[in-house]
Formats: C-alpha cells, sequence, structure tokens
C-alpha cells in the first residue's frame, strides 16, 4: 500500500514538473523559432521571394512560378556580367610580306593598342598600318570584341605611305629599269647630303663618287646605267655557277666547290664575330694625326704622315700663306701611287713653326682640294721628329719641342668627312705623292708606288680560290686591289654584292 502511494505521488510530481515546463518553456521556443525565421530571412537569396513567404508558409521557399521568373532575370543578369569580363585571346597578323605575327591580346583591346604592339613585331609605323578583318578595314578607336574578332582568328596589315610628300620624295630617288635615276639632281642631291655614304662611295666605286660630286648629270646617269648592267651580268653569272652547282648532287667537284663556299663564309662569320668580341675597336673610326702649326706665319692644321714620302701643301694653302709666289714649276711631274696628281712645282724652302721653335721646310705643291697641308717623311726624317702614340704628342728635334696630336673635338668637320675618302697615294688615303716624276725624268719609287708588287704567283692563287667561287676574274681582281690583297676581306666584299 505504501508503494502505491508512492508511486501515484511520483507520478503527481512528474505531471507537475510537464506543466511547469510547458508554462515556462513556450515563450522560449517561440522566441528561437522567430530568430531562426529572421535568420532565414536575412541569409536567403531574394531570388526565392523569402520576405513574405517566411510569415505565410513558415518556410522561405519561393513557390515554383515565382522561383521560374527569378532564375530567368538571374541568368539574364549573370550572362550580361560574364560578357563585359575581359579573357586573354590570341590573334594571328600576317603582312603583306607574309610574315606571320602572333599576339596575345584582351578581347576589348583596341584596334589602336594593336597597331602598337605590331610596330614594335614588324617595325612599322602606326600612321602606315592598314588592318584588314574579313576583307573590311578596321579603324583606330573600334573594340576587337566589337568588329566579331574572336580567339586564333587572322587578321591582315597592308602598309600605305605616310603622306603623299614622302612618297613624292621616295618617287623622285627612284631608278628606271635600266638602272639610271629617275630624278639625277634629286638622287645627286641625295647622296652628296649623306657624308658617310659618299666615304663608302670613294672606298667601293671612286669613279661614281667622282661624278656624284661633279655637276655632268648625264655622265652621272651613264654611270649608273652602266653599274646596273655590271651588277646585271654578276648576278647572272652567280645564277649560272649555282644552277650548274645545283644540278648534279651526285657531281664530286660541284659539292667540293659548295663546301669550299660555306667553309669561306662560315669563317669570314667568326672571325667577324670573334673581331667584335676581342677587338671591337677595329670597327671604330680612327682619326687622322694632326698638329698645330705654322706655315709662313699662317696657322694651319698640319697632317703628320709618315707614309707620305715628300711634304704637300696645296695650291690654295701656298697662296694663303704667301708662298705660290715661290714656286719652281721647272720640278712639274706626276705623283704616282694608287692614282695619279699633277704636281704643279716646288717650294724649296719656307719657314714653318712647330711649337716655340722655328725650322725650314721644302714643299711639292699639287692642285689637291682634299689635303691642305700635309708634314710628310722628308721633313720628319730632315727634323729628327718621333710620333708618340703613348703620350699621344711628335716629338721635333729630338726631344727638343713637343706637340700634342690634335683630339677628333679640335678638328673641322670637313677634316673628318676627309679621312673618310681614300684619294691618290698616301697610305692613309690622303692626296700625297709616295712617288712622282718630275720633268727631268727623276723617278724617286717608294714601296707605296708599286702596287704590282702583290700581283705575283700569290695574287694569281688568291684570283683562282675566288673564281672558284662562282665570281668573275674582274670582279675578283678588283676586289682584292681594294683590300690590298687581303683574301678574306675580298671575299666577304664580293659574297655582300
Amino acid at each position: 500500500m505504501c508503494c502505491g502511494r508512492v508511486c501515484m505521488l511520483c507520478t503527481c510530481l512528474l505531471l507537475v514538473v510537464i506543466a511547469i515546463g510547458f508554462l515556462f518553456g513556450f515563450g522560449v521556443f517561440k522566441d528561437g523559432f522567430h530568430k531562426i525565421q529572421e535568420t532565414v530571412h536575412l541569409e536567403c537569396d531574394p531570388r526565392f521571394g523569402c520576405g513574405g513567404d517566411v510569415g505565410r508558409r513558415g518556410y522561405g521557399f519561393p513557390a515554383p512560378s515565382e522561383l521560374r521568373k527569378e532564375s530567368q532575370v538571374e541568368k539574364s543578369e549573370r550572362y550580361q556580367r560574364e560578357k563585359t569580363i575581359d579573357y586573354k585571346m590570341r590573334i594571328t597578323v600576317m603582312t603583306t610580306g607574309e610574315q606571320i605575327i602572333t599576339l596575345d591580346v584582351d578581347s576589348h583591346e583596341s584596334v589602336e593598342n594593336v597597331k602598337a604592339l605590331l610596330e614594335v613585331e614588324a617595325n612599322v609605323p602606326i600612321q602606315q598600318q592598314q588592318l584588314l578583318y574579313n576583307g573590311n578595314e578596321m579603324r583606330n578607336s573600334d573594340k576587337l570584341s566589337a568588329l566579331g574578332v574572336k580567339d586564333d582568328d587572322l587578321l591582315m596589315m597592308m602598309v600605305s605611305n605616310a603622306s603623299s610628300g614622302s612618297s613624292a620624295a621616295r618617287s623622285d630617288l627612284g631608278m628606271n629599269p635600266d638602272g639610271s635615276a629617275l630624278n639625277p639632281a634629286a638622287f645627286q642631291q641625295h647622296i652628296r647630303g649623306d657624308a658617310n655614304l659618299m666615304g663608302q662611295l670613294f672606298q667601293t666605286d671612286p669613279e661614281l663618287a667622282q661624278v656624284i660630286t661633279g655637276s655632268d648629270l648625264n655622265k652621272l646617269q651613264d654611270v649608273l646605267r652602266s653599274r646596273h648592267q655590271q651588277r646585271s651580268v654578276v648576278q647572272r653569272q652567280k645564277e649560272e655557277e649555282l644552277a650548274l652547282l645545283y644540278a648534279d648532287p651526285f657531281d664530286v667537284e660541284a659539292q667540293k666547290k659548295i663546301e669550299a663556299a660555306i667553309r669561306q663564309q662560315k669563317g669570314i662569320d667568326e672571325n667577324w664575330e670573334a673581331a667584335l668580341e676581342h677587338n671591337p675597336e677595329g670597327f671604330a673610326r680612327v682619326i687622322m694625326l694632326y698638329v698645330d702649326m705654322e706655315v709662313n706665319g699662317v696657322p694651319l692644321k698640319a697632317f703628320v704622315d709618315s707614309g707620305a714620302q715628300s711634304t704637300i701643301i696645296s695650291k690654295s694653302c701656298a697662296e694663303r700663306c704667301g708662298l705660290l709666289r715661290l714656286m719652281d714649276q721647272r720640278y712639274k711631274g706626276i705623283a704616282q701611287g694608287v692614282g695619279q696628281t699633277e704636281i704643279l712645282g716646288r717650294i724649296h724652302v719656307a719657314p714653318i713653326k712647330i711649337g716655340n721653335n722655328f725650322y725650314p721646310c721644302s714643299f711639292v705643291v699639287l692642285d689637291s682640294p682634299n689635303m691642305e697641308f700635309l708634314f710628310g717623311l722628308d721633313m720628319l726624317r730632315k727634323h729628327q721628329c718621333t710620333i708618340d702614340l703613348k703620350d699621344n704628342v711628335l716629338t721635333v728635334g729630338g726631344g727638343e719641342v713637343s706637340v700634342p696630336f690634335l683630339q677628333e673635338k679640335d678638328l673641322p668637320s670637313r677634316f673628318l668627312d676627309e679621312e673618310r675618302v681614300p684619294n691618290q697615294a698616301s697610305s692613309s688615303g690622303a692626296a700625297v705623292p709616295s712617288g712622282f716624276t718630275e720633268k727631268k725624268s727623276n723617278t724617286v719609287a717608294s714601296p707605296a708606288s708599286q702596287p704590282s708588287r702583290s700581283e705575283g704567283p700569290e695574287f694569281e692563287a688568291k684570283i683562282a680560290k675566288l673564281v672558284e667561287l662562282g665570281f668573275s676574274r674582274e670582279a675578283v681582281v678588283q676586289a682584292l686591289r681594294l683590300f690590298e690583297g687581303n683574301e678574306e676581306q675580298a671575299a666577304g666584299f664580293l659574297f655582300g654584292g
């Protein structure tokens, strides 16, 4: 009976606890439910219409019709966003010269920026570029995406003239099919205005250089036609030689000649590369040796040349120094060297001032506009001069006077231009008689006046080697003489055309 009472009491207490818990816990559960509802409302996507659906349905999920409507709008918006995002694409540009250029650009890059990239890659100014896509010209302000350019598409680049003025200038400098100039006067002025080009012409083609410096346009046209014909003949001979060499790939002799040509050119290229690395100063221009002197009280820039047999003064310089009246015309003659120059006479003695000292000097007078005054070997020996390249001075009188050689900045520009021009007879290239013949038939010969000394068996052997490479004998002889018998330099000149 006691057990029954205890069980009943426990049951009552349990019911009381449950009732109290229900009364006090309902508000907490309700508040917790609302907090969960608010959280769902804040975190749900607006696409699903969570705002009013939570209170109405209690869960925050959209109706199926509303879900379909919002997803379509969102899909459109997402498409627009993705469309505006730039992405890299690769385009290919082909030039008129069939050069292929590949560029990695943004899809919304402007055509002008693409042209800027092409200016670097193809070395064509933007103003001369004309880009075509599907046959239509692309304007600088257009975007690639707006024109429909896609990944791996092909563009064409045409090169146009920058201006009509430059086109007219180029047409004036054009050449006729026979090699003559369309406008010989404009061609002559253009070449004259380029000192470097004139220097190269005087080295490679003195006759053409002399005609350009002259005033006879008809002779200029004749020389240009002649050079064009010579080049055509040489080119035709080269093509015929190559055709014969490659006609029979099993011909042993032909293969030997091809191998010799390849080895020759390879040796030249390797020698040139070695010189660039170990002797780069050999490609720089060498400034000749000039010192300040006074001739009969007139200050001059004297060219010191130990390779010239005699001391030279030009006719115009002698007249300026007041010495022309002393010229003895009985000593007329011909200065012989690489070329020939007329000797007008001789001035037997006149004072020159070197430093602070005066010395007697004799001169040979030439009608040469390229060199005013040259201090030659005869006076260098007479006055015991020393060319000291270590200290860069000229010592005179056994050491009593030293004068510095002039720097490039101290020389007139015309002197520097003349150094590029090889003239008649000096070992240094100046117009001086390394040997001359007087009226009395007194011949003074020097090694420089005997160019035929190198044209012996060794010279003929060099000619034979170069002729085997496919060049004409005349061209080989000219090249060897131009480079003073240097076989490698002559071969490089011939291969270079």
